[in-house]
Parts: C-alpha cells; sequence; structure tokens
C-alpha cells in the first residue's frame, strides 16, 4: 500500500484538480495554504485520522475559532477525496447556531453612510458603493466592464456559477463619470496601476482605514460586511428570500439565512415586545403591627370558649391548672421532719 505522505508534488496535482473544476482564484489559494499548513504539521509523516484529529486540535488550542478550524477542516477533506484518502478524515468541531448574530459583527445603514463619509478618495467611496449598492464578492469587481456598466446588466461567474447583476441607475452614472476621469475607454473600471484589476487586500486595507477615521469597530468594517447589508436592506425593501438567494449567488436557502439573521439589537426588542413578563406595580410597604402579648380567647364551633389561651409565640397554654404542684419536702437524716 502506498504510504500518504504530502510532497510537493501532491499538493502541485491537488492544484491542477482545484483548477480543473473552475475554483476561484482566492478558494484555490485558501486550499493550497491549509494543506501545506497540515503538511508542515506532519514533518514528513503520514497522514492518517489521528494525525488530523490532532491537527484539529491544535489549531483549537492555539485560538483558532471554531469556524475557522471547519474551514480547514474543509480544505482538508477536498484534498483527501482528490487523492482517494478518504480514511484520513475526522469529525469537524460541533458548533452551536446562534440565534442572532452580535452587534458587534453587524454594520449598520447610518454606519455605512458614515463609512462613505469617511473615504479617503472618491474612488474608494466609489467601489465601497458598487459593494454595498449590488451585493457582490469583492472578488467579484473585476467583471464591472464599461462595456457592461453602460448596459447596467453585469454577468459574474464564481464558482462554476453565472449569475446576473443588475445596476442600479444612480450607482452606473457614478461609474461612468469616473472612467471618463480616469480615461478609461473599455475593460475593467476599478484597476490598479499596473492595469490588473483591484485585488481584495487593497480592498480590504483602504475600508479599514476608512472605519478607523469614521469611529466603527474594525470588526464590523470588511468588505463582506457590506454584501451582509445588501441582504438586509434587500428583504426589507419587499424582495423574497429566494430573490435574494439568486441574487446572492447561493446554491441554499440556509446560506442565504445566514445572511439576514437578526442583530442582538433586534433580536432584545421582539423579546421585549412579546409582553409575556408584565410589570409589577411598586407597592408601599405596610406598618409593622405591634406584636400581641396573648391573644384573646375564642369561641369554637358550638360556642363554647376554650380551656386554654394562646401565648405570643402560638403555644397553647392552660388556664386552669387542675392539678397544682405539691412542694416536695426535704429529708433531714434517716426520717422526714413531720
Amino acid at each position: 500500500m502506498e504510504a500518504k505522505v504530502i510532497t510537493p508534488e501532491v499538493i502541485s496535482d491537488f492544484r491542477n484538480v482545484l483548477n480543473a473544476l473552475g475554483r476561484s482564484v482566492h478558494t484555490v489559494a485558501r486550499y493550497l495554504f491549509d494543506v501545506t499548513s497540515f503538511a508542515r504539521f506532519l514533518d514528513g509523516k503520514e497522514a492518517t485520522a489521528e494525525a488530523t484529529r490532532e491537527f484539529r486540535d491544535s489549531l483549537m488550542s492555539r485560538g483558532y475559532a471554531p469556524g475557522s478550524v471547519n474551514t480547514k477542516l474543509a480544505s482538508l477533506f477536498s484534498f483527501f477525496h482528490s487523492l482517494g484518502w478518504e480514511g484520513c478524515k475526522t469529525p469537524r468541531v460541533l458548533i452551536q447556531k446562534d440565534a442572532y448574530i452580535s452587534e458587534d459583527a453587524e454594520l449598520t445603514l447610518e454606519e455605512y453612510r458614515k463609512l462613505l463619509a469617511a473615504a479617503r478618495c472618491p474612488r474608494h467611496r466609489l467601489v465601497m458603493e458598487t459593494l454595498g449598492g449590488t451585493g457582490i464578492r469583492v472578488s467579484e469587481l473585476r467583471y464591472f466592464t464599461l462595456e457592461d456598466v453602460r448596459k447596467r446588466d453585469i454577468r459574474v461567474q464564481c464558482k462554476r456559477k453565472i449569475r446576473r447583476i443588475m445596476i442600479p441607475e444612480e450607482l452606473g452614472r457614478q461609474l461612468e463619470a469616473y472612467a471618463a476621469e480616469r480615461g478609461i475607454t473599455s475593460g475593467v473600471i476599478f484597476r490598479q496601476a499596473s492595469g490588473k484589476p483591484l485585488d481584495r487586500r487593497t480592498v480590504w486595507r483602504f475600508m479599514k482605514a476608512a472605519g478607523k477615521r469614521a469611529g466603527l469597530l474594525s470588526s464590523k468594517v470588511h468588505p463582506h460586511s457590506l454584501r451582509k447589508l445588501f441582504a438586509r436592506m434587500f428583504l426589507e425593501n419587499g424582495g423574497t428570500l429566494e430573490q435574494l438567494s439568486d441574487v446572492l449567488g447561493h446554491s441554499s436557502l440556509e446560506t442565504t439565512r445566514i445572511y439576514i439573521k437578526t442583530s442582538g439589537a433586534e433580536h432584545r426588542r421582539i423579546v421585549e415586545g412579546l409582553g409575556l413578563v408584565p410589570a409589577t406595580e411598586e407597592v408601599e410597604p405596610e406598618e409593622a403591627e405591634p406584636e400581641e402579648t396573648e391573644a384573646e380567647e375564642t369561641e369554637s364551633e358550638d360556642g363554647e370558649k376554650p380551656g386554654f389561651s394562646v401565648r405570643a409565640g402560638g403555644k397553647p397554654r392552660s388556664a386552669k391548672k387542675p392539678f397544682p404542684r405539691r412542694k416536695s419536702k426535704r429529708r433531714k437524716g434517716k426520717r422526714a421532719k413531720k
């Protein structure tokens, strides 16, 4: 049986498989990085299910989030599948789904406007408006060519799927004006000085800088937060979940539902409005009554008074002593005095 050792040749073959499957450049880079990290962890040893489990546990002990660990495992599982190493897989980290997203992770519409206002230049602002106004992935900016912008209809290809993106009229006019100002007569609108399409790292960097100037939490400011903002606004303006799934290019409605989770503040507002816990009225404390030393005698059901009274402590006390205690005489010597 051939040893399951990860070599540079095996990784190169995996790259060819991913390219043949039409995976995006970003996906290929991430898969290869995760496989290379696993190969360094093995340090020449054979890949086994036990080794994969130890790799998973080491990532958790180093502080990786469960979602990030599962993402790396997904890369390894794709690698194992391409080689027929199915026996090297190990269970993923179990994650309980949250009912709502953290308020520190959601970019609100008001914060989005602050982000645009804090852009360093019109180009940065226009890029963020394009991401927010269409809901595209940052890697799909390269499909925004001047020819398609003039038609207000973009054909985007990602993950072996082609979908149409409708450009708002105002955004289209701004993109055309930007192209004319930059002397762009055809091709990709957002490009680097070298002529290549604008990369995601550049977008990430200037968005973080704008967010810092706007005083926003860093966890809220990234290209994907604009895509999620688009999804929430799409539904609030009458769109359906099925339509949104097609616009975003999702294969499953479950993926789309992740984008439209309510925030912690919205979830709290809903729970508080259920009215299942009525408010309590403030009651003034009553004055303490003086403690009775002895309760009055009360009549019994047949009209007779009981033959005992009640002490303050609640214990019965005889009204009369039928047999008074006899005083005992102390004996002196052998016989007591009479």
